[in-house]
């Protein structure tokens, strides 16, 4: 009878994600038919994206407010159709630490000259900062009204923002601010094969780097239990640079905890930086800010807005892999939380600067959206219960059969809302024949923590097998079975991953 429950509930995650995932892919699939027309060509094709940002404010219940911000990177699947991913995050009020990420669908279409009118909906996962978010699934319908400039658009929105099964129903107006540019690609066939080309590929950032590090909070900093921090927070994430000119470069950066009691803290900012050769140009050394959100783990953020200032030295290891070592300080601007930062960074090079002619290699990379679940995820209190968790993948090949990987994923049924979980770590992947059967595994590690779940600490790892098949060359479909752990919590479940990913190729260093 076990057996056959099991089954079941298997079954229905299968059909829920497959029905949202086929949504995504079917649509990127429209986005980018051309450019399988040659499947081996290195022909550069490109895709008109928007980036957008947006603020409002929500009504939550007992009339508390609280201020959120957007963010979303949609990629044009047809004349007037958008859809990517996107997330939210509380910046101003009492609830530092909410956060969601999903995907987003957008219709835009002229309205008048340069008045545009654009509809569209969100659908993600996540909470925390203690909000009544029930299972975590956040709906976000919206109208907007946006004036072009040249590349941009600023403009208000009108939206709801539901939990269905928590606590939240709220109707406001906001703004919004979305930038136009080109996402572009080539044919993931032609993998290793060279091109000419001045600008860059995919996301068009130049390179990306896993992040450790430790806070060392103010001897007079309590956390929210009223208790003064007696050692380090651990943290870990990555972080992504562009650079627009030779020494200046912005980027993102994103992390979450992984000791020190702080299981469920997390942050995402966006910075600004300077970068200038040092010892015969074999050591940089910078400085950089950034600004963006952070709560949870009881940590005193107040409505969540976090800055940071820092200073770090880096070296090359090999051609493209780099180390580097960054002291600085972070503040919760309406918060508490003040402390110290030391961390290592170890990344890899992924372009250069555009502008120039000159010959790029074509790198394959998938992008993917995911649903899990894990089986009777232990809470604080000792009870357990299947969490369910929508996600996003993004896997960079290294070789034609290794690659690495980042996720991020989010619960958004199963009642623990405001559980999440990062993820950083290396793949593989083998063709079982010529129909397009594959296998392959993963394993990987990072940080988890909130909505009860018990991930004490933070620190968690995740091993998946898996078995796929290409669709038409365009897509792929991948079942997985694996075991999530907590370094130092009860969390320790096995997992079923439901994967819906686009390969395609990016020109790169």
């Amino acid at each position: 009878m076990s057996l056959i429950c099991n089954y079941f509930s298997f079954m229905s995650l299968l059909k829920k994600q497959i029905a949202a995932l086929s949504i995504f892919c079917c649509a990127l699939q429209f986005a980018y038919a051309d450019g399988f027309l040659d499947p081996h060509s290195p022909k550069i094709e490109d895709t008109p994206v928007e980036l957008r940002f947006g603020f409002e404010r929500l009504q939550l219940p007992h009339d508390e407010m609280m201020g959120m911000v957007g963010g979303g990177y949609l990629l044009q699947a047809m004349p007037g159709l958008y859809i990517g991913p996107a997330a939210y995050g509380a910046i101003t009020g009492q609830r530092g630490g909410f956060f969601t990420g999903g995907g987003e669908v957008a219709i835009r279409k002229p309205l008048y000259e340069r008045l545009d009118i654009e509809g569209g909906i969100y659908v993600g996962g996540g909470g925390g900062g203690s909000a009544s978010v029930g299972g975590g699934l956040m709906l976000r319908p919206h109208l907007d009204l946006l004036w072009r400039f040249n590349q941009f658009s600023v403009g208000i929105s009108a939206s709801q923002v539901r939990f269905p099964n928590g606590h939240i129903d709220s109707k406001q107006f906001g703004v919004s601010l979305a930038m136009d540019g080109d996402f572009m690609y080539s044919s993931p066939l032609a993998q290793g094969s060279a091109v000419i080309t001045n600008v860059r590929g995919g996301l068009g950032f130049d390179r990306i780097a896993g992040v450790i590090g430790n806070y060392h909070p103010g001897y007079d900093v309590k956390d929210l239990n009223g208790n003064l921090y007696s050692g380090s927070l651990g943290y870990a994430g990555f972080r992504v640079d562009q650079f627009v000119s030779d020494s200046l470069y912005w980027g993102i950066e994103s992390g979450a905890a992984v000791k020190g009691g702080a299981d469920g803290y997390a942050e995402v900012l966006g910075l600004l930086g300077v970068e200038y050769p040092a010892i015969q140009k074999t050591i940089k050394v910078g400085g950089r800010v950034a600004f963006g959100m952070g709560g949870g783990g009881r940590i005193p953020v107040g409505g969540g807005a976090l800055a940071k200032a820092g200073l770090y030295a880096r070296t090359q290891i090999t051609q493209n892999i780099f180390v580097a070592l960054e002291g600085g300080v972070v503040r919760a601007m309406n918060g508490d939380f003040k402390s110290n930062y030391a961390n290592m960074q170890l990344g890899l090079d992924l372009d250069t600067r555009s502008g120039q002619e000159t010959s790029r290699t074509i790198r394959k990379m998938e992008w993917a959206a995911s649903g899990q679940q894990y089986r009777h995820a232990i809470r604080y209190g000792g009870s357990k219960n299947n969490l369910e968790l929508m996600g996003f993948k993004i896997d960079h090949y290294l070789s034609p059969n290794t690659y690495l990987s980042a996720q991020a994923h989010s619960a958004f049924a199963g009642n623990a809302g405001g559980f999440s979980v990062g993820l950083i770590g290396l793949g593989g992947r083998t063709n079982l024949s010529p129909a397009g059967l594959f296998a392959g595994a993963e394993m990987l590690i990072g940080a988890a923590g909130g909505g009860g779940v018990d991930a004490k600490g933070g620190a968690t790892a995740q091993a998946m097998v898996y078995g796929g098949i290409d669709l038409y060359g365009k897509s792929r479909l991948k079942l997985g079975v694996g075991r999530v752990r907590s370094a130092k919590g009860a969390l320790n479940s096995n997992a079923v991953d439901v994967t819906l990913s686009f390969p395609f190729g990016v020109p790169g260093k």
